[in-house]
């Protein structure tokens, strides 16, 4: 038997040295602490396989990718990360401005373009992939100096305020007015066999409800939209 435990028969009791008592502790604690560290370490690998922006690290090297995006009526060879939203190329990589990040989310309609005449949130979509497909910004509906139909409609009826989401709303109302046009219907549509017809203030209203205005301009814009559907009815 140790000598350090020595039992005492009178009473049945096990007395414990100092030494021994401590030297139990110590190991008890190396070992917990061996076994945090090994549930710590897979943890800080999978971090540093994030991006920065969600609580990783960010050490991985980004993996890039050469495409060529046709935006406006023009090839822009570019190499991006493949995580890069349409959104970021266009304003960080192409310095097209126009297109606004709002919420970054999808929920504001700010950064609203067109995909092939299809109007899209260019926030939620990667720009890898686009190749091949026509991109169309606000800059690329005006004709040079000559303004697209709805950005004249707009200033004639002063559908907006701060002008911040007056882009995405002049592209989502061209969008919108395309879908109309080919017998799409929204969730307020009544007739689903008649001819297309130019929209309701209702139907405006349903179709262009995923673009915000934080100036609340939405009566000028709805008029500006009216009178386009009006004049290409």
């Amino acid at each position: 038997m140790n000598k350090a435990f020595e039992s005492d028969d009178t009473v049945g009791a096990w007395h414990v040295s100092r030494r021994n008592l401590v030297q139990a502790g110590a190991g008890l604690a190396s070992a917990r602490a061996a076994g945090l560290a090994a549930v710590q370490q897979p943890r800080d690998a999978a971090a540093q396989r994030l991006p920065a922006d969600v609580g990783g690290t960010d050490n991985a090297a980004p993996n890039l990718m050469s495409i060529t995006l046709q935006v406006n009526g023009r090839a822009h060879p570019i190499t991006v990360d493949t995580r890069t939203t349409v959104l970021d190329a266009l304003r960080e990589t192409l310095a097209l401005k126009g297109t606004k990040k709002g919420c970054d989310h999808g929920q504001c309609g700010a950064c609203t373009m067109l995909i092939d005449g299809r109007r899209t949130n260019a926030c939620l979509t990667l720009a890898v992939m686009h190749e091949g497909q026509a991109i169309t910004t606000i800059e690329g509906l005006s004709n040079g100096d000559a303004l697209h139909p709805m950005q004249a409609a707009f200033l004639k009826h002063d559908g907006f305020q701060c002008g911040y989401c007056t882009p995405g709303q002049i592209c989502s109302s061209v969008g919108m007015l395309n879908e109309a046009r080919m017998g799409m219907p929204s969730h307020v549509t009544r007739d689903l066999e008649g001819a297309p017809a130019a929209p309701s203030d209702e139907e405006i209203r349903e179709r262009m409800s995923g673009n915000l205005c934080r100036c609340s301009a939405y009566p000028n814009i709805v008029a500006a939209i009216r009178d386009m559907a009006g004049a290409r009815a």
